[in-house]
């Protein structure tokens, strides 16, 4: 069964910085699109950032520049680097696979920018 499990949420002042993880089973982890959705308090859910198969990297407009997708395949990992962090990041972090015409999600990790 298809498992995304986040971790390195919590609390963290404006200006800093904080890495989210997110670990992936179930699948060939290698093959596909990973992402990084997040969602507001009364807010949609968006997307964050992307990263291809082959590495490839897409970001949302609000987070170019101060947040970067990494995977490691050896490992079935997505990491988020939040750096510069601002009070609008506060959300719930969700990691995500679109796999066999259904997208998937983790549970979620809070990460909450204040002073």
């Amino acid at each position: 069964q298809v498992r995304l499990v986040e971790s390195g949420g919590g609390l963290v002042q404006p200006g800093g910085s904080m890495r989210l993880s997110c670990a992936a089973s179930g699948f060939t982890f290698s093959s596909y699109a990973m992402s990084w959705y997040r969602q507001a308090p009364g807010k949609e859910r968006d997307m964050v950032a992307v990263i291809s198969s082959g590495g490839t990297t897409n970001y949302a407009d609000s987070v170019k520049g101060r947040f970067t997708i990494s995977r490691d395949n050896r490992k079935n990992t997505v990491a988020l680097q939040m750096n510069s962090l601002k009070p609008e990041d506060t959300a719930v972090y969700y990691c995500s696979v679109w796999l066999r015409g259904m997208r998937y999600w983790g549970e979620g990790t809070l990460v909450i920018v204040s002073s």
